[in-house]
C-alpha cells in the first residue's frame, strides 16, 4: 500500500517562524517522490485561541467556572470587551498586514493594559524616537502576555507561547506523571488542538503521521496527538521523532509509551522515515529498520538492522515550507534587546550549513550523540542553491543557520558565493569564538548579509574553559567578539555558571569579564544558564574525572538525559542565579556598569580579581598584524577604473595613475605611479570575487616582486593599501 505522510509540529515551539524539522523531511521525501503534507498545529492553536471568537469563548468559559481570580486576572476579565474588540486588529498587525494601527497602539489608549505593562522598561535605548512599529509590537506582545497570564491562572497552568506542559517532559525518568496527565480530562488547549487535528486528518487522509517533539515544551502535545489518532483512527500508523527523542529516549523501555505511538525514531530522520515507509509498504522487514523503537511481544525493541548509511548532506534536498501558512506567524518582540528579539521577531528560513559540530570536544556537550559527533558539511554551491530555492519558495530573504557551530571556512565560502551571485540575504548563526574570525573575515560575512552571531563564552574563566575543553580563551573571545562588533554585527554570548569545581571567586570574576565586555560594546547581549549534567556528555559519562558524583546511577524506563549531581569542591552555585541575571539585564540596558559587583547580591561575595580595563587590553594585545603567507586575498569592492596623468615634481615629470571607484557612500581615488597603477588594476580584477581566481598573500608578494617595483613590505604598509583595505581588500 502506497503511503501518504502527514508531518505534525505540535504546540508549542515558536510564534514567529515554523520549526524546520518537518520542512527538512518533506524536502527529503520530495527527492524520493513520496507525497507528504505538513502542519504546524502550534501556530494554528494560537490563532484559534487569540481571535475574536476564541477570546469570546475563553471569557465565557472562565465566567462559567466561577473561580476566585487575582486582582490582575479580574481586571482582564472586567476589560473583556476591550480585549475581544482589539484582538483581531492586533493579530493582523503582528502578521504585518495592518501596520497603520501601530500609531494607535503607541498612544497607549487603545490596548487594555494589565500587569505586564507595569514592568515597562525605558524603550528609548532600544527603539529610538522613530521606531513606532517596533514599540507597537512590543506593546502588542505585552498585551498577549497579559492574556496568557489569565489563561495560566484560570484555564490551563501548562500554557506558554513557546512551550506547553514543559515540566512534564523535563527530567522524566519515569513515564508515570506524564501518563497520568495524558489519561486525565482534556484541557482547554487540548480541546482546541484536537479539533484542529481532526480536521487535518479528515482532509489529508494520511496513512502515516510523523510527529516531531524537539523540546520538552511540545512533548505532551505530541503524545496528545498520538493518543487521539490511535483511538479514533487505529489504522493510521504514528511515529515520533525530534530532538527530545534523540537526547532523552535513547534507552527507552517503557511499553506504555506505545499506547500513543507505533514507532519512535532517533537522530537524522531521513533514512528512518524512508525505511519506515518501505516497511509499511511491505518492501522491508521490521528488523531492517533504522534507529527505530517499536513493540513486539509486549516488549520494547530497538530495530537498527539496516546496513544502508545515512544520506549525505548533498542528497537530503532543500527544505520545503509549502503547506505551512508562512504569512500567519506572529512577529513579536518579547524583550527590547535587539539581539534577543531575533529569536521571536521576523520570519526566518531555517537551514543547516553542516551536520554535527566540527569541534566536538566540549565536555558539557552531548558529543557522543550522532547529531553532534558526525560532522559533514555541504558545499557552498549547494547551500547557496538551497538559499535561492527557499527565497523563491517563501518570498523571504531571512535565514537562521541552525548549526551547532557554523564552520568558519564554510561560512567564508558561502559568503563569497552569496556576493558572487549578487543575492540579498539577511542571516545569523551560532559560532565558536575561534581566532579564524579575523576582522577581515567578519567584514566579508557582514557584506554577505550576516547581521548577528551567537556563541558560547560559557564560564568566563581560562581555567574552566580548559576544563570544558572549549578551545578558546577569554582574551580570544574578547578579540573575536570585538571583530564581529566592529564589522557591524550584533554578538550574543551564552554564559554558564555552576560548572563542576567552579569557585565563588571564579563566578564573580566571570561576571566582571561579562560586565567589561558589555561596557565596551564587544558583545551586545547574553544569557546565563546554570550548568546541567547530561548523560551523553563526557562529564556525564565520566563524572569522576570532573570531581562530581552522579546521584542517579540507575536509568529510568522513559527519559534519561539530565543527571542530578553533587559537586564535591565547588560553591553553592544556585545562590548566584538572581544576581547574575539581574546584573546582566541592567548591563544589556546600558546601566549599572559603575556599581560594585556586590550590589547585585544579597550576600557577601569576594572582590573580583580581574583588573580594570582587562578586556580592552585583551583586544589591544591581540591586534591582528601578522599575515600568514597562505592567507587568501580577495577584492570585494566595486570594479575599479584607471586614468593617467603627469605631474611635475622638482622639475621632473612623473607618469601617474588614478585608480578610482564608487562605493555606496563615497567616491574613492587611489593615486600611484603609472606602472604600479597598471599592475594594481589587473590584480584587483583578478582578486575580484567574480573571477574565482585564488591569490594567497605569498603569491601576491611574488607577483609584485617580479615587476621590480621595490620593497614589497613598504608597499604593503603604504597609504595605498590602507585605502584599499578600507574599501574592499580582504585578507582571510
Amino acid at each position: 500500500m502506497t503511503q501518504k505522510v502527514l508531518f505534525i509540529t505540535p504546540p508549542f515551539t515558536q510564534l514567529n517562524t515554523p520549526y524546520p524539522a518537518t520542512a527538512y523531511l518533506k524536502g527529503f521525501l520530495n527527492t524520493q517522490n513520496i507525497p507528504s503534507y505538513q502542519v504546524d498545529l502550534g501556530i494554528e492553536v494560537i490563532l484559534k485561541l487569540f481571535s475574536k471568537e476564541g477570546l469570546t469563548q475563553l471569557f465565557a468559559t472562565i465566567e462559567q467556572k466561577e473561580i476566585n481570580l487575582s486582582d490582575n486576572s479580574a481586571r482582564i476579565v472586567n476589560l473583556k470587551q476591550e480585549y475581544i474588540k482589539s484582538i483581531d486588529p492586533v493579530i493582523s498587525f503582528l502578521h504585518d498586514t495592518n501596520s497603520t494601527i501601530s500609531h494607535l497602539i503607541c498612544e497607549r489608549n487603545y490596548l487594555p493594559e494589565a500587569s505586564r505593562f507595569q514592568q515597562l522598561e525605558d524603550l528609548e535605548w532600544a527603539f529610538g524616537t522613530i521606531g513606532i512599529r517596533d514599540k507597537a509590537r512590543h506593546f502588542a506582545t505585552l498585551y498577549l502576555e497579559d492574556i496568557s497570564d489569565l489563561i495560566i491562572e484560570a484555564i490551563d497552568p501548562h500554557f506558554g507561547f513557546s512551550r506547553y506542559a514543559e515540566r512534564l517532559g523535563r527530567s522524566a525518568s519515569t513515564f508515570n506523571e506524564l501518563n497520568t496527565a495524558l489519561l486525565g480530562e482534556n484541557t482547554y488547549i487540548d480541546s482546541l488542538l484536537i479539533k484542529l487535528l481532526q480536521v487535518k486528518i479528515e482532509e489529508e487522509k494520511p496513512t502515516l503521521v510523523a510527529i516531531t517533539a524537539p523540546f520538552p515544551g511540545n512533548l505532551y502535545s505530541a503524545f496528545k496527538c498520538g493518543q487521539w489518532i490511535k483511538k479514533n483512527h487505529p489504522q493510521i500508523k504514528v511515529t515520533l521523532g525530534g530532538g527530545y527523542a534523540n537526547t532523552e529516549l535513547r534507552s527507552l523501555t517503557e511499553i506504555q509509551v506505545f499506547n500513543f505511538f507505533d514507532f519512535i525514531t532517533l537522530d537524522d530522520g531521513e533514512a528512518p522515515i524512508l525505511h519506515l515507509i518501505e516497511y509499511l509498504e511491505g518492501k522491508r522487514e521490521i528488523e531492517n529498520l533504522k534507529r527505530t523503537f517499536s513493540v513486539n511481544n509486549q516488549k520494547v525493541i530497538y530495530y537498527n538492522g539496516s546496513t544502508l548509511p545515512d544520506f549525505k548532506q548533498k542528497d537530503v534536498g532543500t527544505p520545503d515550507y509549502s503547506d505551512l501558512h508562512l504569512r500567519k506567524y506572529l512577529s513579536v518582540i518579547e524583550i527590547a534587546n535587539p539581539m534577543h528579539r531575533l529569536w521571536s521577531d521576523g520570519r526566518w528560513n531555517k537551514l543547516t550549513l553542516a551536520h554535527g559540530c566540527y569541534w566536538g570536544k566540549c565536555t558539557f556537550c552531548d558529543i557522543s550523540l550522532d547529531y553532534i559527533k558526525t560532522y559533514e558539511a555541504a558545499t557552498a554551491n549547494i547551500l547557496v542553491d538551497r538559499i535561492e530555492e527557499l527565497i523563491a519558495q517563501t518570498g523571504n530573504n531571512g535565514f537562521h543557520f541552525v548549526d551547532e557551530a557554523a564552520p568558519p571556512a564554510l561560512m567564508r565560502e558561502v559568503a563569497l558565493e552569496i556576493i558572487r551571485r549578487n543575492l540579498t540575504v539577511v542571516w545569523w548563526t551560532n559560532i565558536r569564538f575561534e581566532k579564524s574570525f579575523t576582522y577581515d573575515l567578519c567584514k566579508l560575512l557582514s557584506l554577505s548579509g550576516c547581521i548577528a552571531i551567537s556563541g558560547g563564552l560559557e564560564v568566563a574563566s581560562d581555567r574552566l574553559l580548559r576544563l570544558i575543553n572549549k578551545g578558546v580563551s577569554v582574551a580570544q573571545v574578547a578579540k573575536v567578539a570585538d571583530n564581529f562588533t566592529q564589522a557591524g554585527m550584533m554578538v550574543h554570548a551564552y554564559l554558564m555558571y555552576g560548572f563542576p569545581t567552579q569557585t565563588e571567586q571564579e563566578t564573580i570574576d566571570s561576571l566582571e569579564v561579562v560586565r567589561q565586555l558589555l561596557e565596551i560594546g564587544a558583545i551586545q547581549s547574553g544569557f546565563w544558564h546554570q550548568f546541567a549534567m547530561t548523560a551523553h556528555s563526557p562529564i556525564g559519562l565520566n563524572p569522576e574525572d570532573f570531581n562530581v558524583t552522579n546521584l542517579i546511577p540507575e536509568m529510568g524506563t522513559f527519559a534519561n538525559n539530565d543527571l542530578y549531581h553533587s559537586d564535591k569542591t565547588g560553591c553553592n552555585h544556585a545562590l548566584f542565579s538572581d544576581g547574575l541575571k539581574k546584573s546582566l539585564f541592567n548591563y544589556m540596558h546600558g546601566i549599572g556598569f559603575e556599581l560594585p559587583l556586590n550590589q547585585w547580591f544579597d550576600f557577601k561575595i569576594p572582590k573580583t580579581s580581574i583588573p580594570k580595563n582587562y578586556i580592552e587590553r585583551c583586544i589591544d594585545l591581540n591586534d591582528e598584524k601578522e599575515i600568514k603567507s597562505s592567507s587568501k586575498i580577495i577584492w570585494i569592492g566595486p570594479s575599479p577604473s584607471i586614468r593617467f596623468y603627469t605631474k611635475v615634481k622638482k622639475g621632473k615629470t612623473l607618469n601617474m595613475a588614478s585608480i578610482y571607484f564608487s562605493t555606496k557612500k563615497e567616491d574613492v581615488e587611489v593615486i600611484v605611479k603609472e606602472d604600479i597603477g597598471n599592475w594594481l588594476l589587473k590584480i584587483l580584477h583578478e582578486l575580484a570575487v567574480q573571477s574565482k581566481k585564488t591569490y594567497t598573500f605569498e603569491m601576491l608578494q611574488k607577483e609584485f616582486n617580479a615587476h621590480s617595483f621595490g620593497e614589497f613590505s613598504l608597499f604593503w604598509n603604504s597609504y595605498t593599501i590602507a585605502q584599499l583595505r578600507d574599501h574592499g581588500l580582504i585578507i582571510t
